[in-house]
């Protein structure tokens, strides 16, 4: 979109009537709705709704529409958040050895597939500092041990902070967050785990899947949570084996479906397109 424009992401109780007021509301102030989804999940009695609505004519500046439309739909109880598409996001890469999802995250940047700005990348080994030089990104090298795992966090946060970053990506960074880092980034810490969750959670999946005789392996990305690979899961992707593929065959599978699914789970944040419920996302693709 070339034009500013604003994201509404809607949730409330589900109830006659909310996708109207929403309409009126955009209509009496001068906007005009560009793109608009919604779903009704029966099984919590919950409505959610995406709405992309032109910015030019409107009558509130822009700094005051999620105000102004949460008190417009406060008798639908309705959780509003607004996002503009001038204000583009700040998303940091933190990341280990394993440099596949690490590589794929800066060409599809570059490419302009990742509306963002990637102000950092930080890890927890110097390995992969030269070709973050490469693509003209700092390189912060944050040794991790478990003797010194508060402080490494601590300068972790401190630089995210100092970075002003809104979206931390795990690229296959192999340590395991905090409940205290987890609660600084709330759904804004987004993982690429390489197993079809909630199967093979935790260490070494492809080996679980290969000692299981699995015919799919695949591939999830999820919001962190302090509870280990249990965050709401934003996208999935699976792929066929059989008993003839080694472990080293479905790391190779694997690690191609990590990409896919960690870079389309990253675009999908980007553009607003994930509403968070509960325990489960609502993914507007």
């Amino acid at each position: 979109m070339t034009a500013a424009s604003a994201t509404a992401l809607i949730s409330c109780p589900d109830q006659k009537g909310i996708v109207a007021e929403i309409a009126l509301f955009i209509r009496d102030h001068g906007g005009n709705i560009l793109d608009a989804d919604q779903h009704s999940d029966a099984a919590v009695g919950q409505f959610f709704m995406r709405v992309v609505f032109d910015l030019a004519g409107m009558s509130l500046p822009a700094t005051a529409l999620q105000a102004t439309m949460t008190e417009a739909l406060r008798r639908f109880s309705a959780r509003v958040e607004v996002r503009l598409s001038t204000d583009v996001k700040r998303a940091a890469i933190l990341v280990s050895k394993q440099d596949h999802c690490f590589y794929d995250l800066l060409l599809r940047h570059r490419a302009g597939e990742l509306n963002c700005q990637i102000p950092l990348i930080i890890s927890n080994h110097p390995d992969l500092e030269e070709p973050a030089r490469h693509f003209g990104i700092p390189y912060l090298h944050v040794p991790v041990a478990k003797d010194n795992k508060t402080a490494a966090e601590d300068s972790i946060l401190a630089e995210l902070a100092r970075a002003d970053v809104h979206l931390v990506v795990l690229a296959r960074y192999m340590q395991i967050l905090s409940s205290r880092f987890c609660a600084a980034y709330p759904h804004r810490i987004i993982n690429i785990h390489h197993s079809f969750l909630p199967a093979f959670v935790g260490a070494n999946p492809y080996r679980q899947a290969f000692d299981r005789g699995v015919k799919l392996i695949g591939a999830t990305s999820h919001y962190v949570t302090d509870v280990l690979d249990d965050g709401p899961i934003i996208d999935q992707q699976v792929d066929r084996v059989t008993h003839r593929d080694s472990v080293e065959d479905l790391v190779r599978h694997g690690k191609d479906l990590e990409r896919v699914v960690l870079g389309r789970a990253v675009r999908l944040h980007l553009e607003d397109r994930v509403l968070v419920s509960g325990r489960k996302t609502i993914v507007f693709a």
